[in-house]
C-alpha cells in the first residue's frame, strides 16, 4: 500500500468519523501500524491494537507516542473512551458470526455517545460471489503465488491456499474467511449498539453496488 493510499484513506476517516482535532481515535486491528502513524501525524491522539506482537513491534520502532496494545481484538476492554474506532484491511473477514457480533460488541462498549465505527471489508458477499474464481496465479516481484478458493456454502466461508514459489522454494499457506451480506452488516451494527449509516465503495466516498470490489460501511453509536 503507497503512502498515498494510506493518506487517502485517513482523509476518508477524519471526515467519516467527524473527528475534531484532538481526537481520541481506535484503530482496531491495527497491523504495523500504517493508518495509525498517519493518524498520529495529524495531531489525533491514537490507540493501535493487534494480536500480533511482531507487528506491533514495527509499529512501536515507528512511532513511540502511539499507545499500542497487543490483545484479541474481541476482547478490547475499555469504556466509552474513543472519539471514533476504524476496522480496515482484510481482519473483519477472519470473524465467524459469533466473533464479529462479540467484537462489534466490545467497540461500541468502547466508544462514547455518538461516537462513529467504519469498517472495511473485501469479504461482502455481494463483493466476493459474483466474482469468485476456482484459482488464480499471481506475480509479484520474483514470487509467483497460486491461489486456489473453496466457497463452503453451509458456512458462508472463503477458503484459500496460498502458495508461494520462489527460487525453486514452495511454501503453502491456508485462510479461511467468512462473508456477510451488507443486510445482514447493517443488522450486526444494530444489534451492537450502532446506528448503520451509509456504505461506500471506496475511500474516494463511491456508493457501494453490486460488484464493488471492497466495502466500507458505517455506523454511529446510539
Amino acid at each position: 500500500m503507497t503512502p498515498e493510499m494510506t493518506a487517502a484513506d485517513v482523509d476518508f476517516l477524519v471526515k467519516t468519523l467527524e473527528l475534531t482535532p484532538g481526537a481520541r481515535v481506535l484503530d482496531v486491528p491495527c497491523g504495523h501500524g500504517r493508518h495509525s502513524l498517519e493518524m498520529a501525524r495529524r495531531g489525533y491522539r491514537v490507540t493501535g491494537l493487534d494480536i500480533s506482537e511482531d507487528a506491533l513491534r514495527m509499529a512501536r520502532a515507528a512511532d513511540s507516542t502511539v499507545e499500542w496494545v497487543q490483545g484479541d481484538m474481541r476482547r478490547l476492554d475499555r469504556q466509552s473512551e474513543f472519539d471514533g474506532a476504524f476496522c480496515f484491511g482484510n481482519s473483519f473477514g477472519y470473524l465467524d458470526h459469533a466473533s464479529a457480533q462479540e467484537f462489534l460488541r466490545a467497540i461500541a462498549r468502547a466508544l462514547k455517545p455518538g461516537g462513529r465505527l467504519a469498517i472495511e471489508t473485501g469479504m461482502a458477499a455481494e463483493s466476493i460471489l459474483p466474482a469468485v474464481q476456482p484459482r488464480g496465479w499471481f506475480r509479484v516481484g520474483d514470487i509467483l503465488m497460486l491461489s486456489e478458493r473453496r466457497y463452503v456454502v453451509e458456512e458462508s466461508r472463503l477458503d484459500i491456499d496460498y502458495t508461494f514459489i520462489r527460487d525453486g522454494v514452495v511454501e503453502t499457506r491456508p485462510t479461511a474467511s467468512y462473508t456477510f451480506t451488507v443486510a445482514e452488516l447493517r443488522r450486526m451494527l444494530a444489534g451492537a449498539g450502532f446506528e448503520p449509516l451509509a456504505t461506500f465503495s471506496s475511500s474516494a466516498g463511491e456508493p457501494y453496488q453490486l460488484g464493488s470490489p471492497r466495502l466500507i460501511l458505517t455506523g454511529r453509536k446510539t
